[in-house]
């Protein structure tokens, strides 16, 4: 008498979707069993799709064959044996060499003949015909929905899957949460296990009701999906969606990123004043702090690098008292600090340059939607190469990812532009006066401050030979530029005429004033 093994699968491995496919399967193949007098040894069932060779359950039953534990295989019809080439072609090979004598199918008649084995073949075949044709179908319309903005997929949080139109949406109940949580992460003052406390406080939640991982939330503060692209196999689209944030505020969200991404230990009882500030100008690594006890009993902080490198040695092994680092903190708040004589003579040029902007306006607005332009040549330019085969796929979607997000910056900038008309005065006038209090900041005994204020407005910074340097962002490092005898000097026609002529010798703006733009839209398309 042949032996045989039941076998069903479903395609699914969530519970939720076809859950009654392998119930009834079994309910129908015993009741087949028995109507016709099978002698069955053992049932096998799985969930998981047959297009792709590499089901454990099956190759195990396959196994057993082999070994002659049974000699036949109950299945409700062959496209639940086999979706691909290679098993289809292992079970017939099995019937070739009579480990497998017969094949019973509720759907499908079957006899170990040649006849019988082309049947089966052609029965596989029809059966890989239709998952190579479905997955083609349901490319076309992902690529479809691409074209039209949309993404095929799970909605992030703060939007959902809208059923009836197919499209996402904001999430009434997390949209704006979300957004608070992302404004927040951008200034800088949280690290992912403070957001994910905030997430978790406002109900933003995982399964289960438990805070989200950090991985997930990771993968939200860098998800282009929030200011209106998202990315599908490694390459970014423009979406039609409502953006949740802007393109610039997505930027800040990758610098705190890269500043505080990593969970960071709470600060003790030594409250180290500078820990976490800055890293290693040498290995790039964290700066890390100690405290040191004198003979005579004085306690004093010190600063170093934490030589994690594994690829280098680091030859930073100079030890930074914290009162000398808060000493060069002090002098770059005062390096980018304006003086009182010099804001009112700024305030009364910003007065004057508003009633000039006019043209340079209209020709700033030009030079912006000149480069928007540009970069769409340069995406047909790029496609193009593509499909010639002179670039690489990987290749391909780095550039084209690069340009993506460089023209949504410039499409960002032209519509605020376009919206605000010379609100950057008014932006520029609040530069000023920031920049005057920081020289009364400077003055003042608070550590603190003039560090929170460096992080705001500087970046990359690094300690090298005892030395702190900071990035200024712009348009903070016209300040740090200037001369240091126009600093020092108190105001008078020659210092007057210096602050006031420096930038016409630099070719790369008229006057001060030309800061504003930097600060309200950023250096592009102004050289």
């Amino acid at each position: 008498m042949i032996k045989y093994f039941i076998y069903c699968r479903k395609s699914s491995e969530d519970d939720e979707r076809q859950a009654l496919s392998i119930e009834a399967q079994l309910t129908e193949l015993r009741d087949f069993a028995k109507q016709n007098s099978l002698f069955i040894v053992k049932e096998y069932y799985e969930s998981k799709t047959a297009k792709e060779p590499g089901r454990e359950i099956f190759n195990e039953m396959l196994g057993e064959i082999e070994k002659g534990t049974a000699q036949g295989i109950l299945a409700w019809n062959p496209d639940r044996l086999a979706r691909n080439s290679i098993d289809g072609g292992r079970v017939i090979y099995l019937v070739d060499t009579l480990k497998i004598r017969s094949l019973k199918f509720p759907t499908f008649w079957f006899e170990a003949t040649p006849q019988g084995k082309f049947m089966l073949s052609v029965a596989f075949g029809q059966a890989k015909y239709y998952t190579d044709n479905l997955r083609e179908n349901i490319l076309r319309g992902i690529r479809q929905k691409i074209r039209r903005g949309e993404l095929s997929a799970k909605a992030p949080l703060g939007y959902f899957n809208e059923p009836r139109l197919r499209t996402i949406e904001p999430d009434k109940k997390t949209f704006r949460k979300v957004k608070e949580c992302l404004e927040a992460f951008a200034t800088g003052q949280y690290t992912l296990t403070a957001i994910q406390r905030k997430m978790f406080s406002l109900g933003l939640v995982g399964k289960e009701g438990k805070p989200l991982h950090l991985s997930s939330i990771e993968h939200i503060l860098t998800n282009p999906f929030y200011y209106g692209h998202f990315q599908y196999r490694g390459e970014v689209h423009q979406g039609s969606h409502k953006p949740m944030i802007s393109k610039k505020l997505f930027d800040k969200i990758q610098e705190a990123l890269v500043a505080n991404g990593k969970p960071r230990k709470k600060r003790g009882p030594k409250n180290f004043q500078f820990l976490g500030f800055a890293t290693c100008g040498e290995c790039g690594y964290a700066i890390t702090a100690e405290r040191k006890i004198k003979k005579s009993g004085l306690k004093y902080h010190y600063y170093h690098c934490t030589f994690k490198s594994k690829t280098r040695k680091c030859s930073q092994n100079r030890f930074l008292r914290e009162e000398v680092l808060a000493e060069q903190v002090r002098n770059l708040c005062q390096q980018v600090s304006l003086p009182d004589e010099w804001r009112e003579r700024f305030l009364v040029k910003l007065e004057t340059e508003n009633k000039e902007t006019r043209h340079s306006s209209d020709l700033f607005a030009q030079n912006l939607r000149d480069s928007i332009f540009a970069i769409k040549d340069k995406l047909e330019r790029l496609t193009d190469a593509y499909l010639a085969e002179a670039l690489e796929l990987a290749e391909y979607q780095e550039r084209k990812n690069g340009l993506m997000a460089e023209k949504k910056t410039l499409e960002e900038k032209l519509s605020d532009f376009e919206r605000k008309g010379n609100h950057w005065l008014e932006l520029m006038r609040n530069w000023i006066i920031e920049a005057n209090q920081a020289e009364n900041l400077s003055k003042q005994e608070n550590p603190s401050r003039m560090r929170d204020f460096l992080v705001s407005i500087g970046s990359n910074r690094r300690i090298s030979a005892g030395i702190l340097a900071v990035d200024f962002r712009n348009p903070w490092h016209f300040l740090a530029e200037m001369p240091a005898e126009a600093r020092r000097n108190a105001p008078s026609e020659a210092t007057n005429q210096l602050w006031w002529t420096w930038g016409e010798s630099d070719p790369r703006f008229d006057y001060a004033i030309v800061a504003c733009y930097h600060y309200t839209t950023g250096p592009s398309c102004l050289h």
